[in-house]
């Protein structure tokens, strides 16, 4: 998809960001075109999180710049970001537990004033996750981990944002409806033409929804590439997708201290 060099919809460059005197991210820079789903992986404490909470305003940047459609909303008001077109689905779903299922995805389309559009993204949404139209009455804390990531997911597209932030979408879900969130959210991509820039531990599903991937290591861009080329480079197959070299240059490789090439 970039080789065709689409619109880039978001930039970040040399942002770093931290918690206190800790850096979380440092000097990180990358781009998401508009259309593609693009992903970023890394191990717990890599810094993934914070790379998405820097971008929805949710942590200020210590350094750097977040462009959006042309525009600078480095550390900008969270929501003024939702308002330019930017949606994020947290870590941990983190939906309004005491409200309906119908009332929280009401809550994602509040920047709205479009009550027919409202109501037809509501029904779309239904398609995409029927429980959530079955559960649309229950109160949103007493649904299952896997529906409230798919209510969580849902709330986001209510917003009618051009990219949506999917943190950790699998956390805590059964490999199966891992798979199910993953191919809704492919979906979502290629039927609406929603731009994603997916975090996510699991290397495999991500690279395989995703159209080019970054990987992060203790807080920098350590690699890029399309998702094809990462999913074929030995780092990558190692560390990531549990694939280790048996023959001699593996055996080789290992006596070495893990750098990355």
């Amino acid at each position: 998809m970039r080789d065709l060099q689409p619109e880039i919809l978001l930039s970040l460059a040399n942002v770093e960001s931290a918690y206190g005197p800790i850096k979380a991210i440092r000097g990180v820079s990358l781009k998401v075109h508009k259309g593609e789903i693009a992903t970023v992986l890394g191990s717990n404490g890599a810094g993934k999180s914070t790379i998405l909470k820097t971008i929805s305003g949710v942590l200020d940047p210590t350094r750097g710049t977040v462009t959006f459609k042309g525009a600078d909303i480095t550390a900008k008001d969270p929501a003024e970001i939702v308002r330019s077109g930017l949606a994020h689905v947290p870590e941990g779903r983190e939906v309004f537990p005491l409200l309906s299922v119908k009332d929280n995805l009401l809550m994602g389309a509040y920047t709205r004033s479009d009550k027919d559009g409202v109501a037809r993204d509501i029904e779309q949404v239904y398609n995409y996750f029927p429980i959530l139209r079955e559960r649309a009455t229950q109160d949103a804390g007493l649904l299952s981990g896997g529906q409230q990531q798919m209510l969580s997911i849902s709330r986001a597209l209510m917003a009618q944002p051009d990219l949506i932030l999917l943190d950790e979408p699998s956390l805590g879900l059964s490999p199966k409806l891992t798979k199910e969130i993953f191919e809704i959210v492919v979906r979502i991509n290629r039927e609406r033409g929603t731009t994603i820039l997916l975090v996510e531990q699991n290397a495999n599903m991500a690279l395989n929804a995703a159209d080019y991937g970054y990987v992060l290591e203790n807080g920098r861009i350590v690699m890029e590439d399309r998702c094809e080329v990462l999913r074929e480079k030995e780092d990558i197959r190692e560390f990531y997708l549990g694939m280790k070299d048996t023959g001699v240059r593996g055996e080789r490789r290992w006596k070495k201290k893990k750098t990355w090439r």
